[in-house]
């Protein structure tokens, strides 16, 4: 398949057309195998975007014509993704494509910065990032990296309709470049407008409208000999205003809603080719010359909001073209009128003129309406079938349709016929120059939106038949979409969305009706399928919801999470588990009212069940591994061990990544408030009624126990132990008593539960260690064994009571390893 490459003179070129040419030339992919380090390439841009186009798929977009992609001899040297809904970020690989001459992603959803990489693209014409959610710095090159400002030969920069942020970097222009449009309007942009930007003699077209530039702006401006459309309006400018004299070709200026210094309008009427002037709320003062009126060219003057004074004097010589003066809210005290009328719109509101009950036209706000022109129709216009439309030649058909968007028209009279019909010239040279089948086009509705854009509503009409195929249809988007077709000047940069089109050859016409039918048929049958999928769907939501919480209830720990420790998933008996919410209810939100501590596990609260039973409920702190671990281990223990000295443990919340254990309420303060001033010995004898004999429990031996057998020694001073006693306590120890307390503590340590002491018998032989050590063991409590001996009788003994003491098996002992 070969390219076909053609000239446009179908109307008025740009200066640039000679060189460009993007487009025309690749307006079909040549069927070629994709360049391997394109393919990569475009592949790992692929990768960072979501909504690509449907047919990108395989590893040969040449050859396959992937959507948006165009490629010559193999290469790809397009990619024109306009209104695509592409999301995603710029991918800095993009320097890979090194033959890209045609960057077009405007009007999607990209976020992030623009890659410096890009700057790395030497044959880049046309770079259209426009109205994207696009952020940060306009990058420039540096010693490590290149930039923008490297793209030498790249004709359009693109930019606006984003949040770009910084400053205009004065890096970025510069004698060298060849740039005929910068648009950075409706960004976020700060400081000073570069006084590089003179030194680019080739922009026609300047936008840095709608951003927050300060400070004053460069008086070398008047060296863009060449500008055509100069934005400024809407920023924080200060200063003098410039003095553009001998900006021969500027057609449309607008410094609107900046705060410059009091000045008058002196050199406007030196600015020949101007059609548009407006500048709002800029502080002019003084009289208007009339002189600025005789202006050839002139359409529009809007000078709202200042202090411009005296009288107004339209002049004789006043521009044919001349429709619209409006000078609302100044303090103009007279107005020279002209016998008949000028034929112009002139709007005085809000000046002294009208305040003196004037009751005149130019004293009253005019209704604002946009043009309403459309593509005569020569003809008897057909009857069509409700799905089509008459074309400009009275044919009826289904024509393809959108908006075509033009960022800087240098016309304001959006009422001139004459214009449009220029436009429908240029847009069918260009469909017919690529032999696209395009009987006629229609324009309609011209407007302005918010942005200064010209909007207007086009339709291409299908030659000799009703329908386009698709081949034409990805024809004329591609004409429309890579600037192959080129406006006349006035129009300035545009940009096309289309409506997705619906008819296609092939449909026969008379089965219309039925095909109708058809549709409304499947739609209803569709609809009650949906509605029936929904409900399924809800139903299914609401029973999966309700297995979730059973099977919560029923496995509790089904979310616990092994590897945040090394501990496995807890093993209980007999414990309520609670949700979270309940939790937060029995403690009335974790009030501080409730707050009864906190420790290294986390804080205690005081909380009441619905039956009125009081609980402390421990919750332990986010993240803490102490607070996982004893969570744990407490909820295996205290759900197996029950004894009517112990806390039980009511239950657990194991919910929305909380771990609380709920005990019953002891209101007899903290363990420190009872031990406080009771002896070490007292502390023993208080919890034996917590133990119970070694032979019924069980002792961990430790390894300690073989070295301290190996080295007791009774011969020896301190029983050949002086190496393992704290030195500490080495000078309060008797060689007898510690004797004795060896003996014990061995004992205590014995493999077979027989051969330990009962708790009993340990406190008594702790009481004769302590006098043969020559302490009183009285001294601080009158509490000893022979006291807790009496105290017991005539009872069993509570630690052989096993329905006091109960331990639910199914639970190994840990083993305890020395530190």
């Amino acid at each position: 398949m070969s390219l076909t490459k053609s000239t446009n003179n179908g109307g008025s070129r740009t200066k640039d057309d000679d060189t460009s040419e993007v487009g025309s030339e690749f307006l079909l992919a040549m069927r070629a195998t994709t360049n391997p380090d394109d393919y990569t390439a475009l592949q790992s841009i692929q990768n960072l975007w979501e909504n690509v186009p449907p047919n990108w798929s395989g590893s040969d977009p040449c050859g396959a014509n992937w959507d948006g992609i165009g490629c010559i001899n193999s290469r790809i040297v397009s990619i024109t993704l306009a209104s695509m809904g592409l999301r995603g970020q710029l991918s800095g690989d993009i320097a890979g494509l090194t033959k890209l001459q045609t960057l077009s992603l405007n009007s999607n959803k990209f976020i992030g910065p623009i890659p410096p990489s890009i700057g790395a693209l030497s044959s880049l014409y046309w770079l259209d990032l426009a109205d994207n959610k696009l952020s940060g710095r306009i990058p420039v090159s540096s010693a490590t990296e290149p930039g923008l400002d490297l793209l030498v030969n790249t004709k359009h920069f693109h930019f606006g309709k984003n949040q770009l942020s910084g400053e205009i970097p004065p890096q970025l222009l510069s004698a060298n470049m060849t740039l005929i449009h910068l648009l950075l309007d409706s960004n976020e942009l700060t400081g000073n407008i570069p006084a590089t930007l003179a030194d680019v003699q080739s922009l026609e077209v300047v936008r840095l409208d709608r951003n927050s530039l300060s400070g004053q702006v460069p008086p070398n401006l008047n060296k863009l000999v060449n500008i055509h459309e100069l934005f400024l309006s809407n920023n924080d400018l200060t200063g003098p205003l410039p003095d553009l004299t001998g900006l021969d070709s500027l057609h449309y200026l607008d410094m609107s809603n900046n705060t410059f210094n009091a000045s008058n309008l002196t050199w406007f009427s030196t600015l020949p080719s101007l059609t548009t002037l407006v500048m709002e709320n800029t502080n002019l003062q003084g009289e208007i010359p009339h002189a600025i009126f005789g202006l050839r060219q002139l359409q529009s003057v809007i000078l709202r909001n200042n202090r411009l004074n005296g009288t107004l004097s339209i002049g004789p010589n006043n521009s044919n073209d001349l429709q619209l003066i409006d000078l609302q809210n100044n303090s103009i005290e007279y107005f020279t009128e002209k016998a008949g009328g000028y034929g112009i719109e002139i709007v005085l509101l809000g000046n002294p003129y009208c305040q003196e009950g004037a009751t005149k036209s130019y004293c009253i706000l005019p209704q604002k309406a946009n043009s309403s022109y459309s593509t005569p129709i020569n003809c008897s216009t057909p009857e069509c079938r409700p799905d089509q439309i008459a074309s400009p030649k009275c044919i009826c058909a289904n024509p393809y349709t959108g908006i075509l968007f033009f960022r800087a028209p240098s016309f304001s009279d959006l009422g001139n016929s004459s214009i449009y019909a220029s436009l429908e010239q240029n847009l069918m040279f260009s469909f017919h120059s690529q032999h696209l089948p395009v009987d006629s086009v229609s324009l309609s509705y011209p407007s302005k939106n918010l942005d200064h854009y010209l909007t207007l509503n086009l339709q291409v009409f299908p030659s000799g038949q009703e329908h386009f195929n698709r081949s034409a249809i990805a024809g004329i988007g591609f004409v429309l979409s890579n600037q192959t077709f080129k406006p006349p000047n006035s129009f300035g940069p545009f940009f096309f969305i289309a409506n997705v089109y619906e008819f296609f050859c092939g449909i026969p016409s008379g089965s219309h009706k039925s095909s109708i039918s058809l549709i409304i048929g499947a739609a209803a049958g569709s609809v009650v399928l949906i509605t029936l999928l929904l409900l399924a769907g809800v139903y299914a939501l609401r029973q999966k919801r309700r297995a979730e919480v059973a099977a919560k209830h029923i496995d509790p720990f089904a979310s616990w999470n092994s590897t945040k420790t090394s501990a496995g998933v807890p093993e209980l008996k007999s414990a309520r588990s609670f949700t979270f919410e309940e939790v937060k209810k029995y403690t009335d939100d974790f009030s501080e009212n409730n707050d009864l501590g906190s420790g290294g596990y986390g804080k205690v609260y005081k909380g009441t069940l619905p039956g009125g039973l009081m609980v402390a409920i421990k919750r332990a702190k986010h993240g803490s591994m102490q607070g996982h671990l004893e969570f744990k281990t407490e909820i295996e223990l205290l759900s197996r061990v029950h004894h009517k000295n112990l806390v039980s443990l009511v239950g657990f919340c194991f919910d929305k990544a909380e771990e609380m254990l709920v005990y019953e309420f002891i209101p007899n303060g903290t363990l420190k408030d009872s031990l406080s001033g009771i002896s070490s010995i007292r502390s023993l004898d208080s919890f034996q009624f917590l133990h119970l004999p070694a032979s019924k429990l069980g002792l961990c031996t430790c390894s300690v126990v073989g070295e301290v057998r190996q080295a007791v020694n009774k011969t020896k001073d301190l029983c050949n132990l002086y190496e393992m006693i704290d030195p500490l306590i080495v000078s309060d120890v008797t060689p007898k008593s510690l004797e004795k307390f060896v003996d014990l503590a061995l004992r205590c340590i014995q493999e077979e539960g027989v051969h330990r002491p009962t708790m009993s018998e340990a406190v008594k032989e702790l009481e004769n260690i302590m006098e043969l050590a020559g302490v009183n063991p009285n001294s601080e409590s009158a509490s000893t064994s022979g006291s807790y001996q009496e105290a017991s009788k005539g009872y069993e003994h509570p630690y052989y009571g096993e329905s006091l003491f109960v331990y639910s098996g199914g639970y190994s002992p840990m083993k305890v390893e020395p530190k």
